[in-house]
């Protein structure tokens, strides 16, 4: 089929360079030229692993090309694909502007009857808005198509070419042949509703995983005070079918560009129909409280930070991406330098991305993460990039000035962490090296 993808960014770029290998004929498009030039000479504006490799393959095979011509993308196209971004506005709601632009200029180059088929993430009704769109601006036929995209950033083109469903919405039943047929090869597990539905899935899901995430890290905080192990409860309950085990590391909170707009945009949409989702509201205030329990652990061991140097492991929201969006570590930043801290940081890919958003004359920019940890007080690892994962304990110990590690995704087992003479905070865990809170309650009874 003859696709045009608007929008470059994680879902649009991915989505289609996959489609383009399962034999499609892609145009992906952006108003960017500068991005469009470099995506040309297959140099990928976003950090995904495999991206460049399969952009190189399809251009070669001629299956995938890039323009800044939308007009000229959609008139030789069947199928176009909406993938462009739908920020939070102050209120939480999902600004729908380039949504609406572009449904406007499609329209204005539609020569026939198209598909039009949204992948961004919209508020329910979003579809109908532009249907409506495309309806003032062209008297040319078209059909309308909700396709939510579930891909994680890190494993996007994974998750994209082998997902765990695809969700289709139409309310015009003789485009299902077509829309599976778009799809065929990456899952015969295709889930058809109506288009309404298929909105309210995208954001249920990730609200049902943030509250997940959200359960499991109120639960690490109960953990620590009664002297369990999150670890060990979290596998328990995992094996149990009905809860599974995804989405259940405990950790200091979820961030990203996907479940902070999302959970924000669900309880605007539910406010907008006069209804309060206590739940969801719930679980936002708890994971923006679970960030700052770095800043407690690091009271506990130092006192005030004040003169304290603080090293940081990890700026982007989670491994494997150069994404800070709504990242925990911005906030942890912006708070130690608040209290006076120097603040060492590192990151292999994302650093660029932090310093872009957030730099401070109490900051120092470091290569590697032993550069990060040498001579601070503390090292606070933030993202679980798998490099950390083996670095000599022993030998961080040495070179800092005062051994604390503060393991905010529990990367260290205590096998790693015993002997090596640090002081070690994790979460929900018992604490490894010293006395846990619950210890020293039951030490003092004593």
């Amino acid at each position: 089929m003859k696709l045009t993808v608007i929008g470059t960014g994680y879902v649009g770029l991915v989505s289609g360079v996959c489609f383009a290998l399962s034999g499609h004929h892609v145009i992906c498009v952006d108003k960017d030229e500068e991005k469009i030039k470099k995506l040309k000479q297959m140099e990928s504006p976003i950090y995904e692993p495999g991206i460049e490799e399969l952009i190189e393959l399809n251009l070669r095979e001629e299956r995938l090309s890039f323009s800044a011509d939308l007009q000229d993308s959609v008139r030789h196209s069947d199928i176009i694909i909406l993938a462009v971004g739908t920020p939070s506005l102050p209120n939480g709601e999902a600004d729908l502007t380039y949504i609406e632009g572009a449904a406007a200029e499609i329209a204005k180059a539609m020569e026939g009857h198209k598909i039009i088929m949204t992948k961004s993430t919209v508020p329910v009704g979003t579809n109908e808005k532009i249907s409506k769109i495309l309806a003032k601006f062209t008297h040319h036929s078209f059909d309308i198509v909700s396709a939510p995209e579930f891909l994680r950033e890190g494993s996007a083109i994974r998750d994209t070419l082998h997902p765990d469903r695809i969700v289709i919405g139409l309310d015009n039943p003789e485009l299902e042949p077509t829309m599976r047929e778009l799809h065929k090869g990456f899952t015969e597990n295709v889930f058809v509703t109506d288009i309404r539905s298929a909105e309210m899935i995208k954001y249920a899901s990730n609200a049902f995983l943030a509250t997940k995430i959200s359960f499991i890290n109120e639960i690490a905080n109960i953990c620590e005070k009664v002297g369990a192990d999150v670890t060990e409860v979290a596998q328990g309950m995992g094996m149990d079918q009905r809860i599974g085990s995804s989405f259940l590391q405990a950790g200091i909170g979820y961030g990203g560009s996907c479940f902070p707009k999302d959970t924000n945009a669900l309880i605007q949409i539910a406010g907008n129909v006069d209804y309060e989702f206590k739940l969801l509201k719930s679980v936002v205030e708890v994971n923006k409280g679970q960030r700052f329990m770095i800043i407690s652990k690091l009271h506990e061991s130092l006192g005030s930070l004040r003169g304290s140097t603080i090293g940081i492991w990890g700026l982007a929201f989670k491994p494997n991406t150069d994404d800070v969006r709504e990242a925990p570590a911005r906030e942890i930043v912006e708070a130690l330098v608040a209290e006076g801290a120097t603040v060492k940081l590192y990151d292999p890919i994302a650093a660029t991305n932090f310093r872009q958003q957030y730099d401070h004359p109490q900051l120092r920019w470091c290569n590697l993460p032993e550069e990060a940890a040498e001579g601070s007080d503390a090292v606070c690892l933030l993202t679980d990039w798998s490099l950390l994962k083996d670095i000599d304990l022993h030998q961080l110990a040495k070179s800092m000035r005062n051994g604390v590690l503060i393991d905010g995704r529990n990367v260290y087992s205590k096998e790693q962490i015993e002997g090596t003479g640090l002081v070690y905070h994790s979460v929900g865990r018992p604490q490894m090296g010293g006395l846990s809170g619950y210890s020293a309650s039951v030490a003092g009874a004593v």
